[in-house]
């Protein structure tokens, strides 16, 4: 089983960028299917983007869609979420998450991901 560990955030202005890397620990890492969520204060943990296993298949959030961009690179054992002209809602604690693979579908919900991160603080400025 991997064991993600999410780096990169901190505090940007709107319409700034951050990149967020999730190193995984292990040498599966290309067994597995990965995702980011966010939990901002007094919300849910929500859905944010998923890649599978290869790199092939993303799917992102309405709320992200066209601003931020997941990609992996399994040699490393690391994935990441580039994020672009943030917004002040994008502030939140983000989190990475590993499931194993699936060949059929993407999945989008926090009870359907086996391993999780600390988490990473991204707060955005107006």
């Amino acid at each position: 089983q991997v064991q993600p560990v999410e780096s990169g955030g901190g505090l940007v202005q709107a319409g700034g960028s951050l990149r967020l890397s999730c190193a995984a620990s292990g040498r599966t890492f290309s067994s597995y299917d990965m995702g980011w969520f966010r939990k901002a204060p007094g919300k849910e943990r929500e859905f944010v983007a998923t890649i599978n296993w290869s790199g092939g298949w993303t799917q992102y959030a309405d709320s992200v869609k066209g601003r931020f961009t997941i990609s992996r690179d399994n040699a490393k054992n690391t994935m990441y979420l580039q994020m672009g002209s943030l917004k002040p809602e994008d502030t939140a604690v983000y989190y990475c998450a590993a499931k194993r693979k699936s060949f059929w579908s993407l999945a989008t919900t926090p009870k359907d991901f086996d391993s999780w991160g600390q988490g990473t603080q991204v707060t955005v400025s107006s």
